[in-house]
């Protein structure tokens, strides 16, 4: 019996690019890393000829069709163990450090090593208040956005969770590397989000009256030609809000190939520039209170290192 496959066409705007990066927008549920595994298995075919290189390069209107894996593999691929990164634990809750590529709970596509499939792993059953399949969730972040997370282990743990969420009281801040150059030093986004009304898979800022509320303060931290790292602190928490705000102010971030600029970028990352594989979007801190004792805590995720690494090459080009 042939394997389940996924068949998409290249678009203009990916003419050009390597194998594994083109995959990574055009398809969900899979990281890049692990793309670049399945390539070199032989599960590519680039207009019917099987390419086992990554970073073979691909054209406008070419077909590339994927085999999926069987579900149980591992999600590494090569069979190495995936583990959480734990920040805090006890009883009632689990905070990790989610790397960028890992889905929070288990998609149509893709059922193995999510955060909610590890975590059980670990702790045994976990409760679910917001839907089968998703133990311990009570946030998600998206998958190739990295940082903090918390999922609770008790019901009733998870429920005062999800009502700190729903009362706007959970403290969240997010570092993004993003082009152009803001012309504030802070500034709050107050801009309705709802589905795109040009493309249903997407979310857009709607004129007053449509869409659902959405409020942002962001700030900037660090300046660069033609870049900026900035902090977003979401008071709401709308699907993809920091993405689709930062886009709206003018301010994509770099690699994300879904809430992209509308034009020509005025300085593009170059060519030889070590940016991201992904979004370079990061979950770098979340504050609560604590669901069992009330005392406000707080946890706090290191930058991971493909945007320090993408950061350090833009302070060199900044001094040299």
């Amino acid at each position: 019996m042939e394997p389940p496959t996924v068949r998409t066409t290249v678009p203009p705007v990916l003419d050009g690019e390597r194998l594994d990066r083109a995959l990574v927008a055009l398809t969900e549920g899979f990281s890049r890393s692990r793309l670049q595994v399945l390539i070199r298995e032989g599960r590519v075919r680039v207009d019917g000829e099987a390419v086992q290189r990554p970073n073979a390069s691909v054209a406008q209107g070419s077909e590339l069709v994927l085999a999926l894996p069987d579900p149980a593999e591992p999600a590494s691929g090569d069979g190495t163990r995936v583990e959480l990164e734990i920040l805090f634990e006890d009883e009632h809750l689990v905070v990790v450090n989610k790397p960028a590529g890992m889905l929070a709970h288990a998609s149509e596509r893709e059922r193995a090593g999510t955060v909610a499939d590890l975590a059980v792993e670990r702790y045994g059953p976990l409760p679910e208040v917001q839907g089968k399949g998703r133990p311990g969730i009570v946030h998600r972040l998206d998958r190739q956005t990295s940082g903090v997370m918390v999922l609770g282990r008790s019901a009733g743990a998870l429920e005062g969770l999800k009502a700190q969420f729903k009362a706007r009281a959970v403290e969240k801040t997010y570092l993004a590397i993003c082009h152009n150059e803001p012309r504030f030093v802070s500034e709050w986004i107050e801009a309705p989000i709802g589905r795109s009304p040009r493309h249903r898979d997407r979310h857009a800022v709607l004129p007053g009256g449509e869409g659902r509320e959405a409020l942002t303060f962001i700030e900037v931290r660090e300046r660069f030609r033609g870049f900026a790292l900035m902090a977003a602190h979401p008071k709401t928490g709308r699907t993809h809000q920091v993405r689709v705000h930062l886009t709206h102010v003018g301010l994509p971030i770099v690699g994300d190939r879904v809430y992209r600029h509308p034009g020509a970028l005025r300085v593009p990352v170059p060519a030889d520039a070590p940016a991201p594989g992904r979004q370079a979007l990061h979950a770098a801190r979340i504050a609560f209170d604590h669901p069992a004792s009330g005392e406000r805590v707080a946890f706090e995720a290191p930058l991971p290192e493909d945007m320090e690494v993408f950061l350090a090459w833009l302070r060199g080009a900044a001094t040299g």
